[in-house]
């Protein structure tokens, strides 16, 4: 396991040498693993990871109707859709596709899930973005807050992947702290931890890849 103080120096090094641009970019981190075998759906990753810091506006979908759209609404969350709206996306593939791109977490009624399974699985299934089943009398309003806090890990059958943990806006430490966050979930997850490993770069949206480890 790589330490807290190698990872704050590749983030500020990362930073430092990102060319200076007009807006705040994102920090991204892309780990390589080695001596395992994707092709065994046991050994690929599917993780969400709530971070210590969050650092974007997390898109949330919420799919139901009566409290738990009035809890959507309170949690603010970017769009809700009710039963008609699910069915009427089965046949608007283009617009479907797009929401699934757009929006990062997905959260469902119980009784919703084999509707969007029927109209939506084709769009969200492959992405990994088949909704969060919410049971009737669940406070989904704590899960949203979480949710924005959060990233989602999955390899696929690739040996390598990519997510956000952070802006050009924010401190390096706080930047690390994900990172590190990050690496030991992974790590608890794979068959060999650390061992599987093979590198970790960061990097802001424009500029050169730093390597962690």
């Amino acid at each position: 396991m790589v330490d807290t103080t190698t990872i704050q120096k590749a983030v500020k090094t990362a930073l430092e040498k990102a060319p200076e641009r007009k807006f705040r970019e994102s920090v991204d981190l892309t780990v390589n693993l080695r001596n395992i075998d994707m092709s065994q759906p046991k050994n690929r990753i599917d993780e969400t990871i709530h971070l210590p810091h969050g650092f974007d506006n997390v898109k949330i979908v919420v799919l139901g109707k009566g409290d738990i759209v009035t809890q959507a609404k309170e949690a603010k969350v970017d769009l809700i859709l009710g039963p008609e709206d699910i069915e009427r996306l089965g046949g608007e593939p283009r617009e479907a596709r797009k929401i699934a791109d757009e929006y990062r977490f997905f959260l469902a009624e119980t009784a919703m899930m084999p509707l969007v399974g029927r109209y939506l699985g084709v769009r969200l299934g492959p992405r990994g973005k088949m909704p969060m089943p919410i049971s009737q009398g669940t406070d989904i309003r704590p899960i949203v807050q979480r949710l924005r806090s959060s990233v989602k890990v999955r390899t696929k059958d690739k040996k390598v992947f990519h997510t956000k943990v952070g802006t050009t806006a924010m401190d390096p430490a706080e930047i690390a702290e994900n990172i590190d966050t990050i690496l030991r979930r992974v790590e608890s997850v794979l068959e060999s931890g650390a061992m599987n490993i093979h590198s970790v770069y960061v990097k802001t949206t424009m500029g050169p890849a730093v390597r962690v480890v």
